[in-house]
């Protein structure tokens, strides 16, 4: 029989590579997407055939329960959220409803339908902020420095509750930061790897940066959706880290993606305070070996292979497409 998932955040750089897997398995795939007035189908044009698309908004509770009734899933990956934490500060209302209470809808919604469903919940790192302790584990307190990992707390710890108020089949994935060629430029990494192939390639001369000390475990989006998928075929619903457990600091992506391009990024990168976060999270990592244990879950790309990969992407881009539609100026976001 046929498995069907619907996926919220489909347009999204874990949404296309979950499609992409999901697909792989013989799946059905259905992804959610607001209206909008603006086309953001690039990352999954080439699944477009072998994929089916609804309305649907996390800020609407009755579209919610009309695309579960419709799809009839097996499986929900609740993927969509206002995913980037600076902007989280100038939205954090909108940050709350749709990253936040957005899960209560979807989790309400599916009570609703009464159907059999698993849901996955995409908890991130940002949640333990002012780190207790290093590395992070399932049962490390959280402490989140920001609008949106508050409100990703608020999501998490409401899945954790309709799993055991109402027997639901409901797990949280705590994905430690994640990058590919598909990650939208105002991230650090993808602003660090689009900035030295721009620079390589004389179309800019420096970047702007906030602090370089800050460090981070990174992998690649491609292995993490393997992660989400293994956790609904577990006998019992359960919370997991997903993180390769080795920090790198924004420093060395820099050295790291400049180098590829033959460039000494000291001579490029620019730090300026403006870019600093209100509440810095100093020193996120993670303890994978709950996911290893049980999930029998590894990373299969490294840190230097995904920065290299993410660079060699940009470059062949930008050689093809020098004029891009994204604006130069993202290289001043908050890094």
């Amino acid at each position: 029989m046929i498995q069907t998932a619907l996926i919220t955040g489909i347009t999204g750089q874990d949404g296309s590579y979950l499609a992409e897997f999901l697909l792989e398995k013989g799946y059905r795939v259905v992804g959610m997407t607001r209206r909008s007035s603006t086309d953001s189908m690039e990352r999954i044009e080439h699944i477009a055939d072998r994929i089916e698309l609804l309305q649907g908004d996390l800020l609407d509770q009755a579209s919610i329960v009309a695309a579960l009734k419709a799809v009839k899933p097996d499986e929900v990956y609740n993927l969509a959220a206002m995913s980037f934490v600076p902007t989280s500060w100038n939205q954090p209302v909108l940050t709350a409803e749709f990253t936040g209470l957005g899960v209560t809808r979807m989790l309400e919604a599916i009570r609703q339908v009464e159907q059999p469903v698993k849901f996955y919940q995409a908890s991130s790192s940002e949640m333990f902020g002012k780190v207790r302790e290093v590395p992070q584990t399932e049962l490390t307190p959280f402490h989140p420095r920001s609008p949106y990992g508050v409100a990703k707390a608020y999501g998490h710890f409401l899945t954790v509750n309709y799993r055991e108020s109402y027997g639901m089949f409901a797990v949280s994935g705590i994905l430690f930061n994640h990058e590919s060629p598909r990650r939208g430029l105002e991230f650090v990494t993808r602003k660090v790897t689009d900035s030295a192939a721009r620079i390589s390639l004389g179309l800019s001369k420096e970047i702007r940066m906030g602090n370089l000390d800050a460090r981070r475990d990174w992998g690649f989006a491609g292995d993490y959706v393997r992660a989400m998928w293994s956790m609904l075929q577990q006998p019992e619903a359960t919370d997991y880290v997903i993180a390769t457990g080795i920090d790198h600091s924004v420093r060395e992506v820099c050295q790291i993606a400049f180098e590829r391009v033959g460039l000494d990024y000291e001579k490029h990168v620019v730090v300026d305070p403006q870019l600093y976060r209100p509440a810095e999270v100093d020193r996120l990592l993670g303890d994978p070996s709950k996911a290893r244990r049980e999930l029998g879950w590894e990373p299969t790309v490294g840190f230097e292979e995904l920065i290299r990969m993410m660079v060699d992407s940009d470059v062949d881009r930008l050689r093809r497409h020098p004029v891009s539609t994204i604006d130069v100026g993202l290289a001043n976001t908050r890094g």
